[in-house]
């Protein structure tokens, strides 16, 4: 049977691409925006919002609102599934604010009689990460090539992973900021290959609403800005919102200007292939010298420069 698929996932969406399967994408989510081709797709999924208009406490306080009355935070749009009529959903079960769920899961599944085959992505780090690049390959009939692509990846883990590293600073990643969320799932361990101690969170744990004392207490020496979603424009509107805070001013990182803020829409919020790019980034961060001759992306690190 020739392969239909719809993607309630925007990694999901970029590693069919990678394969060399996104002719068979035949429906997307409002948040598959790469590669570019991606956003000419139909829309399957549509947040019941827009973020782009609200402040975060705002995106928090609709979310918690959503969730406590059971109201749904994403739309199907019933006509774009039938119309793709998928051999394969795609999908995630990592986080219900994130990406669409069970409940649209199991919607997408009624209308369509039981009929697709779904494909359910958990990962909880990197490893899970490239292991789902390969689940995607079997079911696509692109094994070698996602072998290949995994092989590639994993090399570059490895490049930072063994190269010997100074001092290990403590780090602590952010993952909102109004109200202050910490990084969790697979950003603990990114951190600690890059050569850092994490703080507060772990790998594999989900990401967590937490309290500025916990930041004091553990004094980080590096922090790094990467609200779910944003890109760094985005994110600087959001850090003048705690910048001001006098328990803020007081830590370490920030009165040392080592305050950074990440693409995080492009390279740690969503489980794919870019999300190693993120681990090379937190390496420039955490070892500048060391990593000194790594090449990134353009304009995907900003260090904020301090006034305490």
């Amino acid at each position: 049977m020739e392969n239909r698929i719809v993607s309630f996932l925007p990694s999901a969406t970029e590693i069919l691409y990678e394969l060399g399967v996104g002719d068979k994408v035949l429906a997307v989510t409002h948040e598959c925006n790469y590669p570019s081709e991606a956003k000419s797709k139909p829309k399957v999924i549509h947040a019941v919002f827009d973020p782009a208009k609200m402040t975060s406490q705002e995106i928090d306080t609709k979310v918690v609102e959503l969730m406590k009355t059971g109201k749904d935070i994403y739309v199907l749009d019933e006509q774009v599934l039938k119309n793709a009529n998928p051999s394969l959903i795609v999908a995630q079960g990592i986080c219900e604010v994130c990406s669409p769920f069970t409940k649209e899961i199991n919607k997408a599944i009624t209308l369509l009689g039981g009929k697709p085959e779904v494909l359910v992505l958990d990962p909880k780090n990197l490893d899970d990460i490239l292991d789902n690049i390969s689940e995607i390959g079997k079911k696509v009939e692109k094994v070698r090539e996602a072998q290949a692509f995994v092989s590639n990846l994993r090399s570059r883990v490895k490049s930072i992973q063994h190269i010997p590293k100074g001092a290990r600073p403590k780090v602590l990643c952010l993952e909102w900021l109004d109200p202050l969320f910490t990084a969790g799932h697979w950003v603990p361990q990114m951190v600690e290959i890059a050569g850092g101690i994490n703080g507060i969170s772990t790998t594999g744990e989900r990401s967590r609403r937490m309290e500025l004392n916990e930041i004091v207490k553990f004094d980080p020496d590096i922090i790094v800005l990467m609200p779910c979603g944003f890109d760094i424009k985005r994110t600087m509107q959001e850090y003048e919102r705690i910048a001001d805070k006098e328990e803020w001013k007081s830590l370490r990182a920030v009165k040392q200007g080592q305050v950074y803020a990440v693409n995080a829409n492009e390279y740690f919020s969503k489980p794919g292939p870019r999300t190693i790019t993120g681990l090379e980034l937190l390496a420039k961060i955490i070892n500048p010298d060391t990593f000194r001759d790594l090449q990134v992306p353009k304009n995907s690190i900003l260090k904020i420069e301090s006034d305490v």
